[in-house]
């Protein structure tokens, strides 16, 4: 990323589509052309992980697997090419919203269709790639798949209810549960190879046509993951394998109580002794679906806030040091530094600028937070850029320029933007100015959420950091992506001199 160029940030689940979320189908091809024809670089889209199966956050943060696929992502269009899936099987979908994800609705209409294609698959030989694909991803997908079955098994239950045996991954009982539910372990194992069989034939697609891939590989998994099941051990868990501690950040500017996630704590000593085994393979996994991958909340290897499991917000934590460069000596040992962005927004303390500089990690600015209290001193003001930077107009956790404007800028920051841009600008062209400000930095990469790119509202927020139901549901609308769009866009691409 050190030559100057530009992407776009639009998550999977965002893509128009027939079936209630975006997919791996015909759109998200259109929308490459989309950054081809704004002759952008890059496409970032959020974890591609399954959201653990807990309350109504659907959030790609707080992953059911650190290496599994969110198999909603599957186009039911393909598996129609496929021969899986006939047209009768796509006539019955239900009514849904083009502007949101209902994910309940989804999940019930696409799990029909999954379970024919899986009748159809399993009446056929199994192809080749099918058997290499199992016997590769071994390391992960038996585990992940007896957890989903035993999940189903147990009517979605949590793993810390089911009979000891099997709660402690014992293999003696992981043996019997594969003969019993041998269909709904193949079941996943068949969903899991079409999922990464369509992802892998959309990135090759991308790289057809020169656009890169940034992906995301968060910090934590979720308690009710596969990886917590059968690896314990690397998290801070109680004998009867309940957290101890759980993770979250103090109150800081979107929350007065600070952010409780819930995820489990790593227990960095174990994943020392192993030579961080657990993460190389997580990278190494990652790094064949992307060209890139961004390292969410960096911070948390230098130090990590642990708060007590059965606290009600996130404020009585601590903080407790994490691997430091220990961990990025291991990493980079193992890949280029070339692959990673990090992600260092929120409270950056001495160790965790020390740790960026001393392995020269490409950094996060947001242009939305260079107009706060501590502007013009603040690193996300565009004088105090540096090179080997990525700027966002704002990121997923951040209000869209427009609502930022219109609900939460206050007069002190508005005259700071006024004055950044040398005049008042009517919030209809707001969000081309910002991006021109942007793109005009000297940071290397400049990445816009489509949402800014459109000019939308606070209704197309994507996600409200400590707040559980409404998030991740925002979709593109199938008619947004005008020409005069990607005109514009190409426009302020060649201004600057972004053309990757």
């Amino acid at each position: 990323m050190k030559k100057k160029a530009a992407g776009v940030l639009l998550h999977i689940s965002s893509l128009p589509s027939e079936y209630g979320i975006g997919d791996f189908g015909p759109q998200a091809y259109k929308f490459v052309d989309f950054l081809v024809q704004s002759t952008q670089t890059y496409w970032q889209i959020l974890p591609l992980n399954p959201p653990a199966p807990v309350g109504e956050s659907y959030s790609p943060y707080n992953g059911a697997s650190a290496f599994a696929g969110n198999t909603l992502f599957i186009s039911p269009q393909l598996l129609h090419r496929q021969g899986l899936l006939n047209k009768q099987d796509l006539r019955n979908a239900p009514v849904f919203s083009q502007t949101y994800v209902n994910y309940k609705l989804v999940g019930s209409f696409k799990n029909k269709l999954f379970d024919i294609a899986y009748e159809n698959f399993e009446r056929r030989r199994k192809p080749a790639d099918y058997k290499r694909f199992c016997a590769r991803s071994k390391y992960w997908l038996d585990d992940y798949a007896i957890f989903v079955a035993l999940r189903r098994r147990f009517y979605n239950r949590s793993p810390v209810k089911w009979p000891a045996q099997l709660r402690e991954h014992k293999k003696s009982a992981l043996e019997s549960v594969k003969i019993q539910l041998a269909q709904s372990i193949n079941r996943e194992k068949f969903l899991q190879y079409i999922f990464f069989k369509q992802w892998q034939d959309l990135k090759n697609y991308c790289h057809r046509h020169n656009i890169r891939v940034i992906g995301d590989i968060p910090f934590y998994v979720a308690y009710e993951s596969s990886d917590v099941w059968a690896n314990p051990e690397i998290f801070k868990l109680t004998k009867e394998r309940k957290p101890r501690f759980v993770a979250g950040v103090p109150p800081d500017s979107f929350s007065r109580t600070g952010q409780l996630w819930n995820n489990p704590v790593y227990d960095w000593n174990v994943l020392k002794k192993t030579g961080y085994q657990w993460w190389l393979a997580r990278i190494r996994h990652n790094l064949n679906l992307f060209d890139i991958v961004r390292l969410d909340h960096v911070r948390g290897f230098a130090a990590y806030w642990q708060i007590p499991a059965g606290r009600k917000d996130a404020v009585k934590g601590e903080w407790i040091a994490g691997p430091k460069e220990d961990f990025f000596k291991k990493i980079l040992a193992h890949f280029p530094l070339s692959a990673f962005l990090a992600e260092d927004l929120g409270r950056i303390t001495p160790d965790v600028r020390k740790l960026m500089e001393k392995f020269r990690l490409t950094c996060t600015r947001v242009l939305l937070f260079a107009f706060g209290k501590t502007s013009p001193a603040s690193p996300h003001c565009p004088q105090n850029y540096v090179r080997n930077s990525v700027v966002y107009t704002g990121t997923h956790d951040n209000n869209t320029i427009r609502g930022w404007f219109e609900s939460e800028a206050d007069a002190d920051q508005k005259k700071k933007l006024f004055d950044f841009l040398g005049g008042k600008v009517p919030v209809s062209r707001l969000h081309w100015q910002l991006i021109r400000l942007a793109m005009s930095s000297v940071c290397d990469t400049v990445i816009v959420p489509m949402q800014d790119i459109l000019g939308l509202g606070e209704s197309a927020r994507m996600n409200r950091p400590a707040t559980i139901k409404g998030n991740w549901q925002w979709r593109l609308s199938p008619t947004a992506l005008k020409p005069s769009i990607a005109a514009n866009l190409k426009k302020l691409t060649k201004t600057f001199g972004r053309i990757g």
